[in-house]
């Protein structure tokens, strides 16, 4: 039952001052049987009032406005979690009734979102994969992890091989990437063996079986087991998500668990810089610093809508 310290800061600086900057963030944890939140602190530039509302995934979603002149934004959130150990599926029932009982709830509205696939070029050598490893007469549980295992050996972790227009094709044809990388190919995969899977954002805290994710935000699967529910499943370390494991949000994949979004008026030239930290103690002595103004002219766009990639090869590039 460990207790977990988390500050997440996320800062953009731009060449010259926005205006309304609308706003819509995914940085409160999910508070169930499994992870209880102590405190959430949120610390915005401006001090705006952060509404929120529970979305279709049952994530707490907050929104706020800018409307001032602000020439950077950043977001600080503070967490203070206690996670508590998972059990583990039994796997006791044979391979037939638990796929019979994935056929029979496949139209549940639980489940339905979390069954489409998308076409890729790597989607034949799956279906090939799929028959050679005999998936539909092992267990979905057992079928999961074979698939976690695959990718996890097929695919090298790299960091700055993927970029914000990477696609599942890249990812397949480069055979590398990061976090969501891994968890994008393994939630095709298992889905195009009928297993429901919902990508799941959040913090890791590095174990002796954990190492990859550390310092950033994280991301892997929930698969759906037959008389279990779901069950989180970590390529990027090869893994059974466990107490380790904090999750943020939940949904289809990354777009609906994106930690923040926004857009803001007028065009300028933008830098993000976004550190986690997540720890076991708790210790103001060194808690992470915001950095002034940091603006080094090195993207133009009109909105600071980022992917999960970025953020991770931004913040290596500053370790």
């Amino acid at each position: 039952m460990p207790t977990f310290y988390i500050k997440h800061i996320t800062k953009y600086s731009y060449s010259n001052p926005v205006i309304d900057g609308a706003n819509l963030i995914r940085l409160h944890p999910i508070n169930d049987a499994y992870q209880k939140v102590m405190s959430h602190f949120l610390s915005v530039t401006n001090n705006p009032f952060i509404e929120t509302y529970i979305d279709f995934y049952n994530n707490r979603v907050g929104t706020f406005l800018i409307s001032e002149p602000h020439d950077e934004l950043s977001i600080i959130s503070e967490i203070e979690v206690i996670t508590y150990e998972r059990l583990f599926p039994e796997d006791t029932k044979d391979a037939k009734t638990q796929w019979d009982e994935l056929n029979a709830i496949k139209y549940n509205a639980e489940v339905f979102d979390f069954l489409k696939y998308q076409s890729f070029s790597g989607s034949e050598a799956i279906v090939n994969l799929i028959k050679e490893k005999n998936i539909k007469e092992k267990t979905p549980y057992v079928a999961a992890l074979e698939l976690c295992e695959y990718v996890y050996t097929n695919f090298k972790y790299i960091t700055g091989i993927t970029n914000v227009d990477s696609t599942l094709d890249d990812v397949w044809n480069l055979k590398a990437g990061v976090c969501q990388d891994f968890t994008t190919i393994l939630l095709q995969m298992v889905r195009m063996c009928d297993i429901p899977a919902r990508y799941v954002s959040g913090y890791i805290c590095p174990s002796d079986n954990i190492s990859r994710g550390e310092g950033a935000t994280h991301a892997w699967i929930e698969a759906y087991i037959p008389f279990y529910g779901w069950l989180g499943i970590d390529p990027t370390n090869n893994a059974i998500a466990n107490e380790n494991h904090i999750r943020l949000a939940v949904g289809r994949n990354y777009s609906d668990c994106s930690p923040v979004k926004g857009v803001f008026k007028r065009k300028v030239e933008s830098d993000l810089f976004v550190k986690v930290e997540v720890s076991t103690t708790k210790n103001k002595d060194t808690a992470l610093v915001v950095p002034p103004n940091t603006f080094t002219g090195s993207e133009t766009n009109n909105s600071y809508q980022r992917n999960l990639e970025r953020i991770q090869q931004q913040q290596q590039q500053q370790q």
